[in-house]
């Protein structure tokens, strides 16, 4: 089988792992990704994963409720932690080797995050998921998603979303929005599209780093993609 992509980094958003639930994580929804996943891996695929945490906490949230902005962050990127040892305890039930790594120390439950080591576990065919950010407050799971790929050099960000691409509009609330198979990232700027918070698109855009937009959760997408099959949008330079 030929592969189109050796070594990705897979988004995926916290709230994606609640399935129909309104908080927390569904343990059906994290076995179907576990799945997806070690299938990607038995192809021969080195998977990095950055996974968000507004299932459990949003650090914008805690403004409302008197929480100071980086605090709330803060207690975001641990949320961020304990959805990765979930993901890690799904993965490693469904038999795939995996490392979990934080930009926050807690040596007792992760590594700290090395750069030189999270490449040497993938060229292992270890899956890497990283944890806690970027370590930092005031920046998002995206830009750690993009400052991860581009330190680890994955090949492309893979963001797995409930939506299956990139819509001139959000196509749950606009029923007339039209899907892009590709488009450049300068036009998503020029159309404020919502693809990525800003820090991460522009750290993709200047270190060509091509974002593909696509539904996580339709099974067979991410084998699909990773045989180079069209599937969800691709944004490229």
């Amino acid at each position: 089988m030929q592969l189109k992509y050796k070594r990705i980094l897979l988004k995926l958003s916290g709230e994606a792992l609640m399935g129909e639930q309104n908080y927390g994580i569904d343990p059906k929804r994290l076995q179907e990704y576990a799945s997806a996943i070690k299938e990607a891996v038995d192809m021969g695929v080195q998977v990095a994963i950055v996974i968000g945490g507004g299932n459990i906490f949003r650090g914008m949230a805690g403004e409302g409720a008197g929480i100071e902005r980086a605090q709330g962050d803060y207690m975001g990127m641990l949320a961020t932690v304990i959805n990765g040892m979930a993901l890690q305890s799904a993965l490693e039930n469904a038999g795939c080797y995996t490392r979990l790594m934080s930009a926050i120390k807690m040596e007792q439950i992760c590594e700290p995050y090395i750069r030189r080591r999270a490449i040497r576990h993938l060229e292992k065919n270890r899956i890497v998921i990283f944890g806690a950010g970027t370590g930092n407050p005031y920046f998002t799971t995206d830009t750690a998603a993009s400052l991860r790929a581009i330190e680890t050099e994955a090949e492309v960000i893979l963001k797995g979303t409930r939506v299956d691409g990139v819509y001139t509009s959000d196509p749950e609330k606009d029923k007339t929005a039209t899907k892009f198979e590709t488009i450049s990232f300068k036009d998503v700027i020029a159309k404020n599209l919502n693809v990525m918070d800003m820090t991460a698109f522009t750290l993709c855009e200047e270190n060509h780093l091509p974002i593909i937009v696509f539904d996580m959760n339709k099974k067979g997408n991410l084998k699909q993609l990773l045989i180079g099959e069209k599937v969800g949008t691709l944004v490229t330079n």
